[in-house]
């Protein structure tokens, strides 16, 4: 998949999400094989404005790239000069944001809202297109609700705009992030245009990302909350595209020595006391699935600086080292290892 000059370094790519996607943690996905990461949301006002907090927002390092600034918007003048600004800050490709169904979006007329406004979407879309020679993509949903999704046609008039490549979260607006996504209208879309398509939404294992390349028959697969403190996603969905087997995920050790370098780039980019508030997003996916994975985030929750957070990680991964070997019976062969 290529999108103008640039090439994804892979077809396994990282979702924008608000909160989560910043500078520290695309780092740590584009290690793993991300082909694409992108900043989190910024509004398309904020941008023209010099907000600091958006400015922040659009900040990056070379070992992100191929690297996206996602940017939302109602107003096709407002819009463009953003995309303007944006482009000077150096990223390879700007995204535009169709698909957001967070109210405080919705209300200013953008994100998903747009989806049920069709004019005003091409004008927007048309007007970042031509602010910038980087390519431009869209990320949408299938539409606003059930009763008025249109995708195929949708996706043929953000074609017709010129866009390069179209990210389609398969819900819409209504279900924002419940029920299950449906592929098979990913697949409705990729036969209606003939740019790119990048599928998004249930992504959470390796084999995922193989099911919906292969049942929907888009060029890319966006992974999102799947890869929330996991970032190791990409590596094994690489790996089973290869090979048709997928590494096991890494051991606890791995994943809070992991955590801790998220929690120091964090630290270097916004300061401590943001980013101890912010890595505690995180420690859940890194924990998953670990005995007594409760008590030690309650344990950082209580705790307001690194070397805090560091002390309650360390300590937990001793307590592991220490902690003797299940025992295991025959009749428990094959099943989950007892709590």
């Amino acid at each position: 998949m290529n999108l103008g000059p640039v090439r994804p370094a892979s077809p396994v790519l990282l979702a924008p999400l608000c909160g989560i996607t910043d500078s520290a943690f695309r780092r740590l996905c584009r290690h793993e094989g991300a082909g694409i990461t992108y900043s989190e949301m910024v509004i398309a006002d904020g941008v023209i404005r010099g907000n600091e907090s958006t400015r922040r927002l659009m900040r990056f390092t070379p070992g992100e790239r191929p690297f996206g600034i996602q940017v939302a918007g109602s107003d096709p003048a407002v819009m463009a000069e953003a995309v303007r600004r944006a482009a000077d800050l150096g990223p390879d490709l700007i995204d535009i944001n169709l698909g957001c169904p967070v109210r405080k979006v919705v209300d200013r007329k953008a994100g998903s809202a747009l989806l049920a406004d069709p004019q005003r979407m091409e004008q927007v879309v048309r007007a970042a297109v031509e602010a910038t020679h980087l390519p431009v993509t869209a990320k949408t949903r299938i539409g606003w609700d059930e009763r008025t999704a249109a995708p195929a046609e949708t996706a043929r008039r953000l074609e017709g705009c010129g866009i390069r490549a179209l990210t389609l979260h398969a819900r819409t607006r209504a279900q924002g992030f419940k029920g299950h996504a449906d592929w098979g209208v990913i697949a409705e879309v990729k036969r209606a245009v003939a740019i790119p398509v990048i599928g998004n939404g249930d992504v959470t294992q390796p084999e995922d990302a193989a099911r919906m390349l292969e049942d929907a028959g888009c060029d890319a697969v966006m992974i999102g909350r799947g890869a929330l403190g996991n970032p190791w996603i990409f590596s094994r969905a690489l790996a089973y595209l290869a090979t048709g087997e997928a590494p096991p995920p890494p051991d606890i050790f791995t994943r809070i020595e992991t955590a801790l370098l998220h929690l120091d780039y964090m630290c270097a980019d916004k300061g401590e006391g943001v980013a101890c508030r912010e890595i505690r997003k995180h420690l859940p996916g890194y924990l998953k699935g670990e005995r007594d994975a409760h008590r030690v985030r309650n344990d950082i929750h209580q705790t307001k600086t690194k070397e805090g957070m560091r002390g309650v990680l360390l300590a937990y991964a001793d307590e592991l080292r220490r902690r003797p070997a299940p025992l295991f019976h025959p009749e428990t062969l094959g099943e989950s290892a007892p709590a």
